[in-house]
């Protein structure tokens, strides 16, 4: 697997080399693999598993429903690429993600029902091509199946000639969005749980139009809908986008959902559904149309001028372990616990970590993606840059104004308010504007020097 990057990063292109095609035959899963990163380097083919789905029935429902969602433009529905769903073999369980061509939802499948072989640790792209989608969709029964993840020796060796080429483009939206939906999940809270009987009677009966509107209002044990906010609701813009959970409910034993503590209108909010063995879990963006990559919530940590330095010291301590811990992180680095923290959103925006809401924790992966594009995948933050470099921005005090060609900016520092039209329209909750954030590298920089 490679990345071709193209010109002013309005895509890159990704090409994945496959030994030959994922299949399931006679009781046994072999995923193809291409390329990734593993701990024992950076194989073309890595072989991170082989043993046995204990829970084969869930297990192959949710990795159809993983490979839906990477097939799935859900606002403004074309056709288009798929991208093929990542693999993470953490030593403890199997994580399987994807991320929607419309950069609006997110899935991953956390895979803990496996009695097997761990051959390695890392992270790698898997085919699941058309076939296997047909094969996936007819597992049932209760006996158990054997899993592959990469080819065997033998596979290489007769496969000869059934090489598997895809190049597929990577929109930096894209890019970006699987990238901030993971800051974005740290900062939600566990809003409701509803066991069984609850959880599947709730979610059939959210309304089955694509683009349907609707709050789910806690009560007790359970959730309702309503047509209009109340204390507690979670906002759901466009129902539809859910659909993946329908096929799992048969398997449901709980359902769990996460949002923002507080906030005015429709938020960024995630479905979990607990299975025999293993989640589901989908993230979903404020509205269809709006896809994680425009939030701006990794920003700030970014725009220090020591996160990319902590970056490099705690990326280097990752391991591929199922739960990054940041005590231990911050006793290994000899850094602060905020600046572990920091360290850690800049590495997830370069993809090298992911978020678990269950666990409440980040674990280390590595998205196929260079993470030297970090900055030119957040263009506020380059333009702010820019701004406070070429000495656009006069303090005074915890104010800040910020000569631009359209004018000059006032900045409230602390609050993030600013006179630009991005903060009228956004009001901060798809993070600070390029002027607040110019203001605050100033304002750091003269405090910096200060010392």
């Amino acid at each position: 697997m490679s990345i071709i990057s193209v010109p002013a990063m309005t895509q890159a292109v990704q090409a994945y080399s496959y030994a030959g095609p994922s299949t399931l035959t006679g009781g046994r899963l072999g995923l193809s693999t291409s390329g990734g990163t593993a701990l024992s380097g950076a194989p073309a083919h890595p072989r991170f598993f082989s043993g046995l789905l204990t829970q084969a029935a869930p297990a192959a429902a949710g990795l159809l429903a993983v490979a839906d969602v990477a097939l799935t433009r859900y606002h403004q529905p074309r056709p288009g690429w798929t991208r093929d769903p990542v693999v993470t073999c953490d030593g403890d369980r199997l994580r399987f993600e994807s991320f929607s061509a419309c950069g609006g939802v997110y899935a991953r499948l956390d895979v803990a029902a496996i009695d097997g072989e761990v051959l390695d640790r890392g992270t790698t792209n898997v085919d699941v091509n058309g076939p296997l989608r047909e094969s996936l969709a007819r597992v049932g029964g209760r006996d158990p199946l054997h899993l592959g993840v990469g080819p065997d020796e033998l596979t290489v060796t007769t496969l000869d000639g059934a090489v598997v080429e895809k190049k597929v483009p990577l929109p930096v939206r894209w890019l970006r969005g699987f990238a901030e939906v993971q800051v974005i999940a740290a900062g939600f809270d566990l809003r409701a749980e509803l066991k069984g009987p609850r959880a599947v009677r709730f979610l059939r009966s959210l309304p089955r139009r694509a683009g349907a509107t609707v709050w789910a209002v806690p009560s007790g044990g359970d959730l309702r809908l309503a047509a209009d906010p109340g204390p507690g609701a979670v906002g759901l813009s466009g129902t539809g986008r859910l659909a993946t959970l329908s096929p799992l409910l048969r398997f449901a034993k709980a359902l769990r959902v996460y949002a923002p503590a507080a906030g005015d209108g429709f938020q960024a909010s995630a479905w979990e559904l607990e299975l025999p063995g293993m989640r589901y879990t989908l993230a979903v963006s404020p509205q269809p149309w709006r896809g994680f990559s425009g939030e701006g919530a990794v920003l700030d940590h970014l725009s220090t001028d020591e996160a990319a330095g902590d970056a490099d010291v705690v990326g280097m301590l990752l391991n591929f372990e199922p739960a990054v811990e940041l005590g231990l992180l911050a006793d290994r680095s000899g850094l602060p616990v905020g600046r572990v923290r920091a360290a850690l959103t800049q590495l997830g925006t370069a993809g090298r970590v992911g978020y678990d809401l269950h666990d409440a924790s980040h674990f280390h992966r590595e998205l196929p993606y260079d993470r030297e594009q970090v900055a030119q995948l957040n263009p506020r933050l380059t333009a702010a840059r820019a701004l406070a470099g070429s000495g656009a921005v006069r303090l005074d005090g915890g104010l800040a104004e910020v000569t631009t060609s359209g004018g000059v900016r006032r900045v409230r520092i602390a609050e993030g308010e600013c006179t630009c039209a991005w903060w009228f329209d956004h009001r901060g909750s798809r993070g600070p504007c390029k002027h607040v954030l110019a203001a605050r590298i100033a304002a750091r920089a003269r405090t910096d020097a200060l010392i």
